[in-house]
């Protein structure tokens, strides 16, 4: 790595297009405006990948994509991404805000422009892969210059504005989709909004990010009164030594093992971002921008947690508690969020409420892990955070990979629902009563009746289905009407509450005649020929008519919805045949199959607890208090020894302080009391 020398002057606006490195610590105002446009490219660059979610279904739709294939977009895409992550930490030496600042200009274009000229499902896979790649390398270098310009006791609080890229750019994706999906269904508008949106944060980027030269991010500061110290002896860093094996530095439990953990952890995350709206569209009847409003809460409620949760570990110095505390409550918020799985009738603000408690319990450890992980990093080695952010970007982009390709064989049944259900959905509300009558009959009987109409054992079938009655009783009936056609017509003529009040008495003159105004009504008849007809009934056996008068009507109402349904349009009634009893039977396999996934979720987050105790850092704020002291003693009688004031400018010393070592010693703030002595090892 070549290395920017103090003596340099600090880039201009123009050379800072290509060189950014800067020769001295910055003051708190210009550190504060780097660390915020890191955090907005963050978002930026967030909005871009996550807005893929939100428009999914518009998405599936376009391109007539399978569930199968729209979850294959995400899983190649985090594969690469990962790759790229890991190939970050070469890219390093290029210039982490290069990384950032140009990655930005590159997802905007694509985002912009190629993303919505995409016209086949292969060549938006394509341009989601470049995405991807971009996003993977940037995951690793913003992280790794919010720890350049974040001294240790600071570090929480920074992490936690880092942190928020991922989910103010989710909360900006469900915002913006909640107020523009329903008025602007075409998808690519979507795109095109937020390549606008990030253009500008890009050219942001570009002309204001500025990094620390190799010679000061190498070493560890834990506060802002080391910074006169750590220029002091970056005039005699050994950058090329600090530089050699980082991989292998890196390769060690506290550092893979913990990488490993937050990535599980976060499984339950990438869920909700990828199919928060097809799992509560598929489930629970809720509308895109209705899923998109849900995941309002839990992204804007993690944002506040996030921060706060930063705020308070720095104040009390210490990560591991907060870590603890956090995972076990989002562990109660996703155990009670599984919990209603399988109650479709489960409320909105139910499912905010529990979303509120996952996502504080999320952002309290999520946040605090970042400022512990580069904490654990530095304690290895400061020069190489890039490298081991390396292997934390790579491993959750792994994880990630592995996360969405198990969703698929678990939640099967969503690709029946994604697929079929919308079509299915619409043929539903326009032959809602003609389905109903296929469900209860049966698609095979329906079938061997369209196939022969004069299947009499078909129609057997289907007539009890209907009615409810016996095969004997519909025989019998059938064979009545055959028998007294006129006599069961007139019968039927007459309303329930007068057949009933002359079968209790027959001689019932107010009933009788109720009886003949109805027939003459009913049948359009002069009332003479009314009452021909009601005697005409009398030779009809008794038994007989009590048969008759309850399921002859039954018997008639299944006629007419037998005959309804072939009134449905042949591509409706194929496509019914060919995915209605899929769809179906997905309807009653997916609760179950998302429980087990949130289950899955849910062990993926117990098993981040055990990485918590390979880390860096200090358990008791006691002890945590007590090793700054002692820092601060330390730095005192070494800045004693030099001939400059802590303020930079006032001189150089009179003789540069020996270069970090290597070998074992005391570690960073984390591990015990930070000597500022450069030295990396794991203490």
């Amino acid at each position: 790595m070549t290395s920017t020398s103090l003596s340099e002057p600090a880039p201009t606006l123009l050379t800072g297009l290509w060189r950014r490195k800067l020769p001295h610590y910055p003051d708190t105002p210009a550190r504060s405006w780097y660390l915020a446009v890191v955090v907005i490219a963050s978002i930026a660059l967030y909005y871009q990948l996550f807005v893929t979610g939100a428009v999914g279904n518009e998405l599936i739709d376009y391109f007539d994509l399978s569930f199968a294939y729209f979850v294959w977009i995400f899983i190649i895409g985090a594969a690469f991404g990962s790759a790229a992550s890991v190939l970050a930490g070469i890219l390093d030496r290029w210039g982490r805000a290069n990384i950032v600042a140009y990655g930005v200009v590159i997802c905007s274009l694509l985002t912009l422009f190629a993303v919505p000229a995409a016209t086949t499902k292969e060549v938006y896979l394509a341009v989601y892969i470049l995405i991807s790649v971009v996003e993977g390398a940037v995951l690793v270098a913003t992280p790794a210059l919010i720890r350049d310009f974040s001294p240790q006791l600071g570090r929480a609080s920074a992490m936690g504005f880092w942190t928020l890229g991922p989910v103010i750019g989710a909360l900006v994706t469900t915002a913006i989709s909640t107020r523009t999906l329903d008025t602007h269904q075409d998808w690519q508008f979507h795109y095109r909004l937020c390549g606008i949106i990030c253009m500008v944060i890009a050219v942001v980027a570009v002309l204001g990010l500025r990094e620390l030269s190799p010679r000061l991010r190498d070493q560890i500061m834990v506060s802002l009164r080391d910074r006169a110290l750590v220029e002091a002896r970056a005039r005699g860093l050994d950058v090329k030594a600090l530089e050699r094996d980082q991989w292998k530095q890196m390769l060690h439990l506290d550092v893979v093992g913990s990488a490993l953990g937050i990535s599980l952890f976060l499984a339950f995350f990438y869920t909700i971002v990828s199919f928060l709206p097809v799992y509560m569209a598929t489930n629970f009847g809720f509308s895109p921008a209705k899923a998109n409003a849900l995941g309002n809460w839990y992204w804007g409620v993690n944002a506040a947690a996030l921060v706060l949760a930063g705020i308070a570990s720095d104040y009390l110095k210490v990560r591991k508690p907060f870590m603890i505390v956090g995972a076990l409550i989002s562990i109660v918020g996703l155990f009670v969020f599984i919990g209603f799985t399988d109650e479709p009738d489960t409320g909105y603000y139910t499912f905010a409420g529990v979303f509120v408690v996952i996502a504080i319990g999320t952002g309290i450890a999520y946040s605090t892990w970042m400022a512990s992980f580069t904490e654990t990093v530095e304690a290895r080695n400061p020069a190489a955070t890039a490298v081991g952010l390396a292997v934390w970007g790579g491993m959750l982009r792994a994880v990630v990979t592995l996360v969405l390709f198990g969703l698929l064989i678990v939640v099967n049944a969503a690709g029946p629902l994604v697929n079929y259900g919308p079509r299915l959905g619409e043929i539903q509300q326009e032959h809602g009563a003609e389905i109903a009558t296929i469900q209860t009959v049966g698609a095979d009987t329906l079938t061997a009746l369209r196939d022969n109409p004069a299947d009499q054992a078909a129609q057997l079938r289907a007539l009890t289905a209907l009615t409810g009655a016996t095969p004997e009783q519909i025989q019998a009936t059938i064979a009545l009407n055959a028998r007294y056609p006129q006599e069961l017509q007139t019968l039927q003529a007459i309303e329930p509450q007068t057949q009933a009040a002359l079968a209790a008495n027959p001689a019932d003159a107010t009933a009788g005649l109720a009886a003949v105004g109805q027939v003459s009504k009913a049948l359009g008849i002069p009332v003479a020929q009314a009452i021909e007809r009601l005697t005409a009934t009398q030779q009809v056996p008794r038994e007989d008519l009590t048969v008759a008068a309850t399921v002859g009507p039954k018997l008639a109402d299944a006629s007419a919805r037998l005959q309804a349904v072939g009134g449905i349009p042949a591509a409706d009634a194929a496509y019914l045949a060919d995915h209605g009893a899929q769809v179906q039977q997905a309807r009653e396999d997916s609760p179950k199959q998302w429980e087990r996934w949130w289950w899955i979720c849910l062990i993926a987050q117990i098993a981040f607890l055990p990485f918590v105790f390979v880390m860096s850092g200090h358990w008791s704020p006691r002890k945590a208090a007590a090793a700054a002291k002692q820092h601060d003693d330390v730095v005192d009688r070494e800045l004693g020894g030099l001939s400059i004031s802590p303020a930079r400018g006032g001189g150089c010393p009179a003789r540069p302080p020996p270069p970090p070592r290597l070998g074992p010693g005391a570690g960073s703030f984390a591990r015990k009391v930070p000597l500022l002595s450069g030295d990396t090892s794991s203490g």
